[in-house]
């Protein structure tokens, strides 16, 4: 037996009728949120101006762990004159340094951690204080390709904590966050380096290199670096003064002695051949003169 379903169908005023339900139940739900939203700027504002302060504290407080830390920041900003010198004052301290800390405002964030160290250098938050200011010198830090001011001081920051707290669970993390700073540093610098030989300014980037070097002994970039300071001797040379040319073409080969003496598998070594080649005979040629 075959049993045929016969399509349901909704006439035009059925479908407007439906229509206009979800539409009202929509605006309802947005009346509701806009005036959920309304009562609670209006108790706030309310809170703002009120005599309370405990109240304001507490409430102050719960802000702050629900992550609205703007609203928590202004509570604790006109509560800091009624706690001045009281246990709450200590805590609205520490607490507005880490709203601005989660706001990402870390320009003020560090200023409101540092004055909280100064004025309660005992209190058990002194410690992660003084350590999350110094991040926020980290976070500040740009790119290699932008100046590192930020990143030295992060340096320095970083180190004035563990001085301070040698026993510090948080110093394995200072550590490692100053060598990745300094790397940071190192890259810029190599970069420099490297800008100075592209830019054929010779005697700039053999001066780079060799602060480079001695700054960074054990950069990853050491082999590569010997490797330019052949090529850079050697075009040094080339557009020297015939008097300067025997000095410098010399130079371009004890760097490159040194290459293979320390690195004898390196792959620079083939590539510097028909240089060495050409250096070689350039010196017999000056010899002869």
């Amino acid at each position: 037996m075959i049993i045929f379903y016969q399509k349901r169908r909704f006439s035009k005023d059925k479908i407007m009728y439906f229509c206009t339900m979800r539409k009202n139940r929509f605006l309802l739900l947005i009346g509701l949120v806009v005036l959920v939203t309304f009562v609670s700027c209006n108790s706030y504002n309310k809170l703002l101006k009120s005599t309370d302060n405990e109240l304001k504290y507490n409430t102050a407080m719960s802000l702050y762990e629900k992550r609205d830390y703007n609203r928590a920041l202004q509570l604790f900003d006109v509560l800091q004159a009624a706690y001045r010198g009281k246990p709450e004052g200590e805590q609205i301290a520490y607490y507005t340094a880490e709203c601005y800390y989660n706001m990402k405002d870390y320009e003020i964030a560090s200023h409101y951690y540092k004055r909280y160290v100064v004025n309660y250098p005992f209190a058990k938050n002194a410690e992660p204080a003084l350590f999350r200011s110094a991040c926020c010198y980290y976070l500040e830090s740009p790119n290699i390709s932008l100046d590192q001011t930020e990143s030295y001081t992060a340096i320095s920051e970083f180190q004035n904590f563990v001085d301070i707290y040698p026993q510090s669970v948080l110093v394995d993390s200072a550590n490692k966050l100053i060598d990745t700073l300094r790397y940071k540093i190192s890259e810029k610098d190599f970069n420099t380096c490297m800008l100075y030989y592209k830019m054929e300014e010779y005697q700039a980037a053999i001066t780079s290199f060799e602060n480079f070097i001695k700054e960074n002994p054990i950069t990853h970039h050491r082999e590569e670096i010997i490797n330019y300071m052949v090529l850079t001797y050697f075009n040094y040379a080339k557009n020297s003064v015939e008097e300067k040319q025997r000095e410098r073409y010399e130079l371009a080969l004890e760097k490159y002695n040194t290459l293979v003496n320390m690195y004898p598998e390196s792959k620079y070594i083939p590539e510097l051949e028909p240089t060495i080649k050409i250096i070689q005979e350039e010196l017999s040629n000056i010899k002869t003169k």
